[in-house]
């Protein structure tokens, strides 16, 4: 029954749903309609639209594809019952008080559950702790269904490893994960993957197994950083240039190369948090994986207060400073705001009674007002600062040149921030500035 879902599939006899169109469902959606039928599903009305007039909001495949692609774009959750491979792909993002806010999976399993047909099978690919797909996200499925998992339909778990922004490392071109409620439902989830990854397959023991693979990858990542970060803040105490340290620690073959910097978006500032949450309801307390954390989430903070240091040093005065923030996504290249870690700047800034000018080019201005309320400017808005900080290394800074960063200032002396340390700092410092980077 399930082993000719594939043929079936790739016949056109069945159709693939993606539930959850951002970036990385839109990238899959739009990766498998060169081999099948796709519907592609999200509640959100002004994206879909986006979509169907050929306008990539995520900036992931681009205009040209999304004008091109055959994906069946819509906010109509009844088109999914013509599906038969169903993948979710939402966000899992953390609340105010860290834990885990499983909300969007539960009801994009709802809405799933109501359309889903006999013989099914669903994959989920947001990050989660161990066990959330067999005990949480299966029983609303059988619920809203009126099925039976293992009998009516099958499940499995891919994590999603997409980099937005990343342009080489893409859905193709990295190895994927798979995993099945069984043995029959395995084979078919790799079978069905293997038609896009071109990287290949990995399949692992069990779904619990694949989830805590994702959300350990994430995690290790985030305390390589952290460490990174807290040399940063010692050296910095020291006087000794961090990135100096850094190049001269990489000539050897095993130094693990990762650089101080902001943690955010939807990933790594937020993943480790489900595997620690998970293991508090088991009675254990982490210590390496929060102390990270808390390392990483206070790096806003420390920015923000070496900017009021140097805005001193430089004999402005701070209240009602002119401060420039040069980027506000959670990354360079990359339109996504979600957990930016910009805010933090911004909000600690502000405790100084300094309201920043900020400038990004590839945020969506509408949506930067919509979820901060936060106004972005036109560059060439940027003069008289007293401090400019360089927070994001787009492509549109990373090229910028000296005579231009001038120009952003008005009297007295410059303070440059520069978080990502892109830009020479003998250079600017040979020529007045009072220069800082993490």
């Amino acid at each position: 029954m399930y082993t000719k879902l594939y043929e079936e599939l790739t016949n056109r006899q069945k159709k693939l749903s993606l539930v959850g169109l951002g970036y990385v469902g839109m990238p899959i959606a739009v990766a498998f309609a060169e081999h099948v039928d796709v519907v592609g599903f999200d509640l959100n009305k002004e994206k879909i639209d986006l979509y169907k007039r050929g306008i990539d909001p995520t900036k992931e495949v681009g205009n040209q594809i999304i004008k091109s692609t055959s994906v069946d774009f819509t906010a109509d959750e009844k088109k999914l019952r013509e599906a038969k491979f169903h993948i979710v792909a939402v966000p899992t993002p953390v609340n105010a008080d860290h834990t885990p806010d499983l909300n969007p999976l539960k009801n994009a399993s709802r809405i799933l559950g109501r359309n889903l047909m006999k013989n099914s099978v669903v994959v989920f690919e947001s990050t989660v702790y161990p066990g959330v797909t067999e005990e949480i996200c299966v029983p609303i499925l059988e619920k809203e269904s009126g099925l039976k998992c293992g009998t009516d339909f099958k499940v499995g778990y891919s994590p999603e490893r997409i980099n937005p922004g990343d342009k080489i490392h893409r859905l193709e071109t990295i190895k994927k994960i798979v995993s099945g409620m069984d043995k029959e439902t395995l084979e078919v989830i790799s079978k069905v993957y293997g038609l896009v990854v071109k990287a290949g397959v990995y399949q692992a023991e069990s779904i619990k197994v694949a989830e805590a693979a994702k959300v350990i990858e994430n995690s290790q990542r985030d305390i390589n950083i952290a460490f990174m970060n807290e040399l940063s803040i010692i050296f910095n105490k020291m006087g000794i240039d961090t990135k100096a340290v850094l190049k001269a620690a990489e000539t050897k073959w095993n130094f693990l190369n990762f650089y101080p910097g902001l943690v955010g978006g939807h990933c790594i500032g937020v993943d480790p948090y489900y595997l620690t949450y998970k293991a508090e309801k088991l009675g254990y307390h982490s210590q390496v994986i929060l102390s990270g954390r808390r390392i990483n989430d206070d790096m806003g903070k420390y920015i923000a207060e070496n900017c009021v240091k140097s805005l001193i040093a430089a004999d402005k005065p701070v209240k009602n400073a002119k401060v420039a923030i040069l980027g506000f996504t959670f990354k360079e290249n990359c339109p996504d705001i979600r957990n930016t870690k910009i805010i933090d700047i911004v909000n600690e800034l502000k405790e100084y009674d300094i309201t920043p000018h900020i400038v990004d080019p590839q945020a969506d201005a509408n949506e930067t007002w919509k979820i901060y309320n936060i106004k972005l400017e036109d560059i060439k808005e940027i003069e008289s600062m007293d401090a400019v900080i360089l927070a994001v290394a787009h492509d549109e800074f990373t090229r910028i040149q000296k005579y231009n960063i001038d120009s952003f200032y008005g009297e007295g002396k410059k303070v440059l921030i520069d978080v990502k340390g892109i830009l020479p700092r003998r250079e600017y410092e040979y020529a007045g500035y009072i220069y800082w980077r993490l």
